[in-house]
């Protein structure tokens, strides 16, 4: 029997493991059913160049779990006693006390990086044994063990058969892992896809009532997936299999793209499109990325791009760096190149689809937009590729690429000033009367009801030459675009303030709303009232929900406007009547602001060019008193015109109207309107 210390300069290596790794300590499984696969591959490529001798047999890894133990079986190369003093004992690395005191902070750059794989074990085990026999002619069995110390002993035994044994005896805290179901989750997270058949125990099946063992391995994992397959061996239902078989519960996929490539890297694996149901972050953690078909990681970060890990899928790719635990990547050109290559693959996808299939690519198009959006808003050189086959979408449903569309609107959507307008709408129910208003002027009315269109618009106007995104309900329909200067009645001054205090007065109060009233020469055909709002303010608004550092705007209040069409004839009436119920009240009102006013502008006009020291004293205090008096008689004219309006059911049927149409009118308002429409009926 041989005795010895570990080699390494220091014993505070197996601390470290245990402490350090203990967030992550469910890989030693992991690592050592992927030791095991690398001995059976290593056997399996000897044989193949005539190395080694006799039949090689069954090669099914095997996982044992008993009381105490798990055990890991394979029958691989085996070990002989020199293999296991050069693998195991010399842990062969410079200056370990440098790399302790480097790493101490950084637990995860430990296991692996330094051939450490083996050594996973003790974060779970207080004692380890290797029992192994080499490949080769005439070699001695061997058994291995160690407590978790640098000590360890190496003696002679029997073995009939090549192969490795891992027997680890498990620590009293780590006792989880010796239940059945909490091995067969960690196989299936990180074996299913191993190359060499893996089994845990024997196939159960129902016997008098109850579950018993067959003769039969139960192999859990299918060593053959299809990204290791070439396209042309498969199917379209071998890849929705494999879809439902990696995500159960989800929807049946949009399609996939298979990539397969090995220069100047290797790379392979198949992405799915799902269909995307609700926010954006919900599922940015569904690629899995494999090494040599192991298990690494779903956190693809850096090698997909960014806008691409809303992907399902799997990765698999020799060439990805990966320190230690294989968990965590590192900075590397190989990733830069793999992230350049997947745009280009999947852009060259969606690209032929769209060429090949327009139609189902359109069917596709309303689930497939998000994705495509936050690429082109995420990466320049994805929106080089994508501007071609993405799509816009009119309110009747119908697609048009970028150019198509500006083609359709050109001739009747360019303003006075010579920019293209799109005209578009986000909800087509409650914004239907602008919609209908635009395509009764001829226009086209896109729908922009997507997560990610507030940006892409803004991203629009910079990317498409003098153009400009309006929402259709941002303004009467004549000002959405400006096609000659306006021309037409206007109310006079008098009239247009009488008109705006009569309707101003009697808007409701809402938190956080502003109204702006204005009237315009809109024609006696439109409706009366409409209400607009302000598409820059709004704009702002809704990219404050999505953009940190925006928050000013969305506290902000909504601004509306309150259109009133003074070329409508209740309108007019609203007027007539109003100026002639307030006539008597008004009159002496008007007489002293005149006379107020006058004499406001001669004094202002004879202080034009002075400086404030040469203004008498008893001139500035006439001039204040006078605005005194102005704004009380304002007051005094507004209090007499809203007592009238607050009396007049046809001013607030209007302002419902108005409110109702814009899905602002609700409670106890709701209930006034529809009693007051009985009434006046």
């Amino acid at each position: 029997m041989q005795k010895g210390n570990i080699g390494v300069t220091t014993e505070n290596i197996f601390p470290i493991i245990k402490k350090f790794l203990y967030s992550d300590h469910e890989i030693f499984l992991r690592e050592l059913v992927s030791n095991a696969v690398d001995a059976t591959q290593k056997l399996k490529t000897l044989a193949s160049k005539g190395e080694v001798k006799g039949e090689l047999g069954d090669l099914t890894i095997q996982v044992k779990a008993d009381k105490d133990t798990i055990t890991i079986s394979d029958r691989g190369l085996g070990l002989t006693a020199e293999e296991i003093d050069k693998y195991i004992n010399q842990i062969a690395f410079s200056g370990a006390n440098d790399f302790l005191a480097k790493y101490k902070d950084e637990a995860n750059a430990i296991i692996g990086h330094f051939g450490l794989g083996f050594y996973s074990a003790f974060m779970v085990a207080k004692k380890v044994e290797i029992v192994t026999k080499s490949y080769k002619e005439d070699a001695q069995a061997v058994k291995w063990t160690c407590d978790g110390s640098p000590e360890f002993t190496l003696e002679e035994t029997d073995r009939t058969d090549r192969g490795t044994d891992v027997i680890l005896h498990i620590d009293d805290d780590c006792r989880e892992f010796l239940e059945e179901s909490r091995i067969q989750e960690l196989l299936k997270k990180y074996c299913r896809f191993l190359p060499v058949p893996v089994a845990f125990g024997k196939k159960k099946e129902w016997k008098d009532g109850k579950q018993v063992e067959t003769g039969e391995f139960n192999i859990i994992n299918d060593s053959c997936p299809i990204w290791t397959k070439k396209p042309s061996e498969l199917k379209d239902e071998d890849y929705t299999k494999f879809y439902r078989d990696l995500y159960p519960m989800s929807d049946e996929p949009l399609f996939w793209i298979h990539l397969n490539v090995d220069y100047p890297f290797n790379l392979t694996g198949v992405l799915y499109f799902p269909k995307i149901k609700s926010n954006i972050d919900l599922q940015k953690n569904k690629i899995q990325l494999y090494c040599n078909q192991v298990y690494v990681t779903d956190s693809v970060e850096g090698i997909v791009p960014d806008f691409l890990t809303l992907l399902h899928g799997v990765i698999d790719s020799p060439d990805i760096p990966l320190n230690v635990s294989r968990s965590y990547l590192q900075s590397d050109s190989n990733v830069k190149k793999i992230s350049t290559y997947i745009t280009k693959k999947v852009a060259d996808r969606l690209q032929s689809i769209f060429k090949n299939d327009r139609k189902e690519f359109e069917k596709k198009w309303d689930d497939l937009k998000i994705f495509i959006n936050y690429g082109m808003l995420t990466q320049e050189d994805f929106y080089e590729k994508a501007d071609k086959f993405a799509l816009l979408k009119d309110t009747d449903g119908k697609y048009y690429t970028y150019e198509e569309y500006k083609t359709l609107i050109k001739d009747n959507q360019t303003d006075k000033d010579g920019n293209l307008i799109y005209l578009y709408a986000n909800n087509t129910d409650e914004q239907y009367t602008y919609i209908d208003a635009a395509k009764n002027k001829g226009y086209n009315v896109l729908l922009m009801d997507g997560q990610l269109d507030t940006p892409m618009i803004n991203m629009l106007e910079q990317k498409l030459e003098k153009s400009r995104f309006t929402r259709v309900d941002s303004d009467v329909i004549d000002r959405l675009i400006v096609k000659e200067e306006p021309k037409g009645e206007e109310l006079d001054t008098n009239k247009r303030q009488m008109l705006t205090a009569v309707f101003k007065g009697q808007l409701p109060k809402v938190q956080k709303i502003e109204f702006h009233v204005d009237s315009q020469a809109m024609g006696e055909n439109n409706a009366p009232v409409i209400i607009t709002q302000s598409e820059y303010m709004r704009r702002m608004k809704e990219m404050a929900n999505i953009q940190p550092g925006m928050s000013f705007y969305g506290e902000m209040p909504d601004m509306y406007s309150f259109v009133l069409n003074s070329d409508h004839k209740l309108i007019k009436q609203v007027l007539e009547n109003a100026e002639s119920a307030c006539a008597e009240k008004l009159s002496p009102i008007e007489s002293e602001i005149s006379v107020l006013t006058l004499r406001r502008d001669e004094l202002q006009k004879a202080h034009e060019g002075k400086k404030a020291e040469e203004i008498p004293t008893a001139e500035k205090e006439e001039l204040n008193d006078i605005e005194k008096k102005l704004n009380e008689q304002k007051e005094q004219k507004e209090t007499a015109i809203n007592e009238y309006a607050a009396g007049n059911k046809v001013i607030h049927q209007l302002i419902d109207l108005a409110l109702l149409q814009n899905n602002m009118l609700k409670g106890e308002a709701l209930t006034n309107f529809i009693k007051r429409s009985i009434e006046l009926i």
